[in-house]
């Protein structure tokens, strides 16, 4: 009998009464995806890497109850299927779950929760360009039940490694159930949205102070400022959303929700604030930016205009005279003089520097 089969039997019994029957426990359904399995009783961490069945198996016949945390990166369909009827996940989250591209959200389905984070992460750059990427997204799907966490993690970066060490290192925490891996999840992305937002603001004072400078660079480039707010749009999409799901994890009772828990989830709640508020802030400075940039620009383009029309009145005064004395009349003054052509190149040579003085004194040159 295979373990799959194992599986779909096991979700028709009633699995805290009656035990998994384990015929392949070095097995495990799920391929290559399984991050990490592992069965937590009173917070502890159950010894040994085990097969999901038999974790399972473990904690629902423990009297003191506990749960099992099940992470992936990345599942197909075959790989998530048989989890998903173990646990009698909802075929809509599930398609979420491993589709990805979700927007940030919290739902119920009975006794589960299913909730979706974006994650973001910096991405490090020497100079900020037009085309640089700046945020990175990836997700994060859990599942919360009475006796079970599954986390779908999607991405290159939001690994949950030491996310989850630091909770093993805090029994008293984990203790409180899956809620408090729920919360973790929920704290480490906020956390992460709190150090992007720094660093973003970073790259938005570089290209104000380079906007600003006194002779100003490839820093002036608005290319650069569209580019940061490309990239700020890609931060907010996935802030914005979160705020409404986190104020129902914060204040309304829930059945899988420790309501100790909740307490931490209003934290989280007030952070993701403070975040949502920095990336507002952080639009409107760079609007302030781009319009002052394009100030700039305008009054640059006058400043040239001034001096093309200045230095195009001073030649026109010798173009003139030019033309006066190239008409090539027989009777016009002065032709026949001699001091005649020093004369006309003198006065032309006085206009002229006249011109030029009142045109710096104006600031025009």
């Amino acid at each position: 009998m295979s373990v799959a089969h194992q599986l779909r039997k096991a979700v028709r019994l009633p699995l805290r009464r009656r035990p998994v029957d384990l015929n392949h426990p070095a097995r495990s359904p799920l391929g290559t995806a399984v991050v990490s399995c592992a069965a937590y009783l009173e917070g502890v961490r159950q010894d040994g890497e085990r097969p999901l069945a038999e974790a399972i198996e473990q904690v629902r016949a423990a009297p003191a109850g506990g749960f099992v945390w099940i992470g992936l990166h990345e599942p197909t369909d075959a790989e998530f299927a048989g989890i998903a009827e173990l646990f009698g996940l909802h075929p809509l989250a599930v398609e979420d779950a491993v589709h990805a591209h979700q927007r940030p959200k919290v739902e119920r389905y009975d006794d589960t929760l299913f909730a979706v984070f974006k994650t973001v992460a910096y991405v490090d750059h020497d100079r900020l360009t037009a085309t640089s990427e700046v945020v990175e997204t990836g997700e994060i799907m859990v599942f919360t039940g009475p006796d079970f966490v599954v986390t779908v993690r999607h991405g290159r970066h939001g690994s949950l490694g030491p996310l989850r060490e630091g909770l093993e290192a805090d029994p008293g925490q984990l203790a409180k159930g899956p809620s408090a891996v729920l919360h973790a999840i929920a704290d480490h992305v906020v956390d992460d949205y709190l150090a992007v937002a720094h660093a973003v603001q970073d790259d938005i004072d570089e290209v104000e102070s380079d906007v600003f400078a006194r002779e100003p660079v490839h820093g002036a480039d608005p290319g650069r400022i569209y580019q940061l707010k490309r990239e700020l749009l890609e931060l907010k999409r996935a802030v914005a959303p979160l705020d409404r799901p986190l104020q129902m994890l914060a204040t309304q009772p829930i059945r899988v929700i420790d309501p100790e828990i909740q307490k931490y989830f209003r934290d989280v709640a007030d952070h993701l604030a403070r975040v949502a508020e920095q990336i507002c802030a952080f639009d409107d400075l760079l609007n302030s930016i781009l319009q002052s940039h394009l100030a700039q620009v305008t009054v640059t383009q006058n400043e040239d205009m001034r001096k093309i029309t200045a230095w195009a009145a001073i030649i026109a005064v010798p173009t003139m005279f030019c033309g006066v004395y190239g008409m090539n009349f027989d009777h016009m003054p002065e032709l026949r003089w001699k001091f005649g052509y020093p004369l006309v190149l003198v006065v032309i040579v006085t206009i002229c520097t006249v011109m030029h003085r009142g045109f710096r004194r104006n600031g025009w040159l």
